[in-house]
């Protein structure tokens, strides 16, 4: 793929009704993209199941939710869940009287890292007893499932796994180098992606964010056949990022956070999209953009590219009500900063030649550079200073509208998809809300 495949009209739900089944394969916590996909699917009469990553007792052991955590889940969610655990990835897994990938991790320091070496047979007996155990907990779900869904009703599974950093104490103080470091702090992304460390990271990445849409996918077949053999459909929807179109010197053009390493993960995502579409199966991979969130914010400067938002709501006819959150944007900035100061750095921000230097699709997702630090993370901790308060920041509010717009926009999409993989770009984001908001 050379460039981006985004989604250009506003789309409808010509297929999910009263009755029908969404499934949440993965567990609702707080708040985040997954709300509004449920959101859609309560709003059209479907009845919402969920799954649940389980609990880890502390001798390690994953266990199914108690009585009390079912009830606070379910309550959440607002629907049912299969209470067997389906925790993806192996970085907690080992034969018995073993250790763990995350054990295995213990003895690495900061001075130490880069040369330390793993044993990779012992962690590939580790990655198979994680992909056995996902699997037949997956088998004994859809089981379960298949008693809760009558034929000829039309289902919609929900991926929303995602991540898959092992619990190292030296890989904290690493990642905050890497995506927080300037000057004598910097460390290189591509440092990390050549040790040990960082390979097996990706492994469990890989397992996490994409393996896991492919079980999902082939676990589900049996259902998928007896559903669409007495006239009901299946779909499947994923969150991917691949950079995304914003507005940058009055056109939308494609950026990126670097270095994102789950981007590896976030591409095998969209290979087994695609892999699924080819075979007949309708499952899209939806590539959103960037947007503040307890996860992400260790990417010091991936919420930049937000506040461009600001500027498409007025691009694509937002009236009143796109004016209304450039007025609410001002309000949190200090008395002496103006908002056009603030966009005006951005635009610099994305014309610098260090940022036009990333912008090379093909070579997605690029390792970081200690200049590409200094301007990134300047720049972001330039931009909050200018607020009022640190903790109410533009960016947390263009997230949420964000969040507001993606979920109708991947729900109504996937009742009649376009294609296995699409980019939901600033211009269709604020199409979504200024039609939500006329």
């Amino acid at each position: 793929m050379n460039s981006p495949s985004p989604l250009t009209r506003l789309p409808q739900n010509h297929l999910f009704r009263q009755g029908d089944v969404f499934v949440l394969f993965g567990e609702l916590f707080g708040r985040g993209y997954a709300n509004g996909l449920v959101n859609e699917a309560r709003q059209a009469g479907m009845e919402i199941v969920g799954i649940t990553v389980g609990r880890r007792d502390d001798d390690n052991a994953l266990r199914p939710l108690d009585d009390e955590e079912l009830a606070a889940a379910e309550a959440n969610l607002g629907g049912r869940i299969i209470n067997v655990p389906l925790m993806a990835g192996f970085d907690l897994d080992a034969p018995a009287g073993e250790p763990t990938p995350t054990a295995m991790l213990g003895g690495m320091t900061l001075k130490t890292w880069m040369g330390d070496k793993l044993d990779w047979a012992h962690v590939e007996k580790c990655r198979e007893i994680g992909i056995r155990r996902f699997k037949d907990s997956l088998a004994e779900v859809m089981a379960r499932l298949d008693d809760m869904v009558a034929d000829g009703r039309n289902v919609f599974f929900a991926h929303t796994m995602a991540g898959g950093i092992p619990k190292a104490k030296v890989f904290l103080a690493i990642a905050n180098r890497i995506y927080k470091g300037r000057g004598e702090r910097f460390m290189s992304s591509q440092a990390l992606l050549d040790s040990d460390l960082g390979k097996l990271i990706l492994q469990n990445f890989d397992e996490v964010s994409a393996n896991s849409f492919e079980y999902l996918i082939d676990g589900s077949a049996a259902i998928r056949a007896r559903l669409e053999g007495t006239g009901g459909q299946v779909r499947y929807s994923a969150y991917g990022y691949h950079g995304t179109e914003i507005l940058i010197d009055g056109r939308y053009q494609w950026q990126t956070y670097t270095n994102y390493t789950q981007g590896y993960a976030k591409m095998r995502l969209e290979r087994a999209a695609r892999t699924a579409w080819a075979a007949g199966v309708k499952a899209t991979v939806y590539n959103c953009p960037e947007i503040r969130t307890n996860s992400s914010d260790i990417f010091v400067g991936v919420e930049l590219p937000l506040i461009s938002l600001l500027k498409a709501l007025k691009h694509e006819q937002g009236g009143e009500w796109a004016e209304a959150q450039w007025q609410a944007c001002r309000a949190l900035l200090q008395d002496d900063v103006t908002l056009e100061t603030v966009l005006e750095k951005l635009e610099a921000f994305h014309r610098s030649a260090i940022m036009q230097g990333f912008r090379d699709f093909a070579a997605w997702p690029m390792p970081n550079s200690e200049a590409l630090a200094d301007l990134m993370i300047g720049a972001s901790d330039e931009i909050v200073r200018m607020h009022k308060d640190n903790k109410a920041l533009i960016t947390d509010l263009l997230s949420t509208l964000v969040l507001e717009a993606t979920g109708p926009l991947m729900f109504r999409e996937s009742s009649a998809p376009g294609g296995p993989v699409l980019w939901l770009n600033h211009d269709i984001i604020a199409r979504q809300l200024n039609q939500m908001h006329a």
